[in-house]
């Protein structure tokens, strides 16, 4: 899982210098914030489902728990970047959040 995170943080910097490269500044902001409305939740889900797994009784609603959380605190955050960062760039910021999430898919052409 850790694999996935550090993928996917690295698929945000990558996205948020190409960002910056072509937009500016607020484009490689706005880029590294839709990355990390990513990024963090899955960590936290990850870190979660981490320290269930070493218990001796696993519930399989941990994982739906999780998953819910996971998704609300995406929200939350993708919302609070909207409101909160007035010079937001929405190209940068939706093109590193779908990277991130799709950032995955280069572990499997790895082996």
């Amino acid at each position: 899982m850790l694999q996935i995170v550090l993928t996917q943080l690295a698929a945000t910097v990558i996205t948020g210098l190409i960002a910056g490269l072509l937009g500016g500044v607020h484009a490689l902001v706005s880029a590294l914030l839709g990355g990390l409305c990513c990024v963090v939740p899955n960590s936290l889900f990850a870190l979660r489902l981490f320290i269930n797994a070493r218990k001796p009784v696993v519930s399989p609603m941990t994982f739906f728990i999780g998953e819910f959380i996971k998704i609300a605190l995406t929200l939350a955050s993708l919302g609070a970047v909207v409101w909160l960062y007035r010079d937001l760039n929405w190209l940068a910021l939706l093109a590193a959040f779908i990277v991130a999430l799709k950032s995955y898919i280069i572990l499997l052409f790895r082996h």
